[in-house]
């Protein structure tokens, strides 16, 4: 499967997380968003680009007014495809002996011996820092906590025995349909609404668009 992140942007490492918007899911889930009373095109059209989702509307034929937000755009509850999802890279890997701690202040340490790694994505670009050691990423299709404090630009991950290559793909959340972790567990983990979140991290990440 071809990535979807470029080669190398400006950011952690030479690399940026990726908010990546599909136009696929935003076409999909219009019509069955019929029917609110949400604003979707503020707060830059709830963080996944009020131009571009104003384009596809208009494409579709369809008035941005009079629709819901959470349909829309797939938030948790909605029962439709994610529009937005956030990946992130695997910078490199470093074993992790039992009993040594990670990140800031070593609020994690390793009850065995096991294997890190350092991924692109922190609060800096809507990782929100309550995430750690309460969440979990997609590497491959395989799940791994975030264990320590996530940083301004990078996170840590513990990927166990799992072969990460460096640059490997990292899915923060996306669409639960295809085993990738929910925005429905950031929320949970973090306090936060599906809302703030998308806002946050369309905002801060950079901004792709797939078909």
């Amino acid at each position: 499967m071809t990535s979807t992140l470029p080669a190398r942007t400006p950011g952690a490492g030479g690399v940026a997380p990726v908010a990546l918007v599909s136009e696929a899911a935003l076409r999909h889930n219009a019509p069955r968003a019929v029917g609110g009373d949400d604003d979707v095109l503020a707060a830059d059209g709830w963080g996944h680009g009020a131009g571009w989702v104003a384009s596809v509307l208009s494409d579709l034929g369809m008035d941005a007014e009079g629709l819901d937000a959470a349909t829309l755009f797939g938030l948790p509850g909605s029962d439709v495809r994610p529009v937005l999802s956030l990946r992130g890279r695997a910078l490199g890997t470093k074993p992790l002996l039992r009993g040594e701690g990670v990140s800031y202040g070593y609020t994690h340490r390793a009850a065995r011996d096991s294997t890190v790694a350092l991924v692109t994505g922190g609060y800096a670009q809507g990782v929100v820092r309550s995430l750690g050691n309460a969440a979990t990423v997609a590497i491959d299709g395989r799940r791994h906590p975030i264990v320590g404090r996530v940083a301004m630009d990078v996170c840590v991950v513990d990927v166990g025995d799992a072969p990460v290559p460096r640059g490997a793909e990292v899915v923060f959340f996306g669409d639960p349909k295809r085993d990738e972790p929910s925005l429905a567990e950031w929320t949970d983990a973090t306090g936060w609404t599906a809302a703030e979140i998308v806002a946050a991290v369309g905002a801060r990440a950079d901004r792709r668009v797939s078909a």
